[in-house]
């Protein structure tokens, strides 16, 4: 194996290797994410809304410069992060694909970031697994081989129909395809993109495909061209456990009953917590029991809340723009908190909804020439899975 490929691959392990803390529902010691860019982002933008601080962004953006221009992101370009949660989301790493073969890797080094290039024939394949949840669904996936971002990505589009706490049931199943790159000699590079998702819950199918729009956006959309419902995470933080219910409950805290208007998550202090949709910030601030709150706006006259926060993302004021999985701020246990968690709300038109139940105002359906082209890619994907026989788990792609 040449220099070039050893280095190839433990750059792209750096985001495919599975979350074994996270596994076990503790805190990893390092967070990865990868951000997929849209119209208007910029590697700034992309890297402020992970939580990384404007000082580190911007000596990241210059020591990439050289070889990267900071304009030189593509619409539906992915950039994968590691970060340091135990310092406040310090980078680590960042990796991007300005062209297919084509690897920017940049990595702290003491107290300077060094920054590696290579060029490498990349082959795809596709790749499906499929297997009976069990220990839940990122467990069940990691297990069989799909890298531990691209499950946490797509449990984060899930969340927008699925309540992962309460939906899974024995006998469950999930199916998920997704691309995975090979060099020439068969070596495993890293990973492409998800590209479908099934889960069998109960006997209901759930079936999405990924799909990118004519204006170069990314969705997902069932497959009569439907978006996921809503558009919004039911879930809106990484390996949480829900301790309380929507609805009447005993108040832990002041000892009687009394409606709880949201979802409790618990979480480790610290842990991110991510903008549950597209909105803007209404408010960042102290409420009282709330504790560190904050309040996002969103089309349709829908309010989500976030309260009991260590501390908000750095930078945090009402009037911001926020997108979908940013980050807002940071599990605490500020105000009337008996421990770390995170309270979590929906209001429709002022009015508190379970959020794990919630009829949110559904995004647009493709339509015309756009659900046209969406269905043709499907029905192609549909082919190319079928073409992996028993016992196997990939196919190269033609034309690749």
């Amino acid at each position: 194996m040449t220099p070039a490929t050893r280095l190839a691959l433990s750059i792209c392990a750096l985001l495919a290797a599975p979350l074994a803390a996270a596994a076990a529902s503790e805190p990893p010691a390092e967070a990865q994410r990868v951000l997929t860019v849209r119209r208007g982002d910029t590697l700034g933008e992309l890297l402020a809304g992970a939580g990384v601080s404007q000082a580190e962004a911007h000596e990241a953006i210059a020591a990439l410069r050289p070889v990267f221009p900071p304009r030189g992101l593509a619409v539906g370009q992915e950039v994968g992060l590691r970060l340091d949660p135990d310092r406040d989301n310090a980078l680590l790493s960042l990796e991007i694909e300005p062209a297919p073969g084509r690897t920017i890797a940049l990595r702290r080094q003491a107290d300077r970031w060094v920054v590696e290039e290579q060029v490498i024939p990349r082959q795809r394949h596709l790749a499906r697994i499929e297997a009976p949840i069990i220990g839940g669904v990122y467990l069940t996936l990691t297990r069989a081989g799909m890298p531990a971002p691209l499950t946490h990505s797509l449990i984060r589009a899930l969340s927008h129909e699925v309540d992962f706490q309460r939906d899974i049931q024995p006998g469950d199943r999930i199916a998920v395809a997704f691309e995975r790159l090979r060099a020439p000699d068969g070596d495993l590079l890293g990973h492409g993109q998800l590209l479908h998702a099934s889960l069998t819950l109960s006997g209901r199918e759930l079936s999405v495909w990924r799909h990118v729009e004519a204006d170069g956006d990314v969705a997902w959309y069932h497959a009569d061209g439907r978006p996921l419902a809503g558009g919004f995470l039911r879930t809106p933080l990484d390996g949480a456990r829900l301790t309380s219910g929507f609805g009447m409950r005993r108040h832990p805290v002041l000892g009687f009953s009394r409606r709880h208007e949201g979802l409790d998550f618990a979480a480790p202090p610290g842990t991110p917590i991510y903008a549950a949709s597209d909105g803007v910030v209404a408010a960042a601030r102290m409420e009282r029991g709330y504790g560190r709150t904050v309040r996002l706006r969103h089309p349709g006259g829908v309010e989500t809340v976030y309260a009991h926060m260590s501390r908000f993302a750095r930078n945090l004021k009402p009037g911001d723009r926020v997108r979908q999985g940013d980050v807002i701020g940071h599990v605490g246990s500020s105000g009337m908190s008996t421990g770390p968690h995170l309270h979590y709300e929906i209001r429709l038109a002022g009015r508190a909804q379970d959020p794990a139940r919630a009829a949110l105002p559904a995004g647009e359906r493709l339509r015309g020439p756009e659900l046209a082209a969406f269905h043709d890619r499907r029905r192609e994907l549909t082919r190319q899975m079928a073409q992996i026989a028993s016992g196997r788990t990939e196919v190269a792609l033609a034309g690749d």
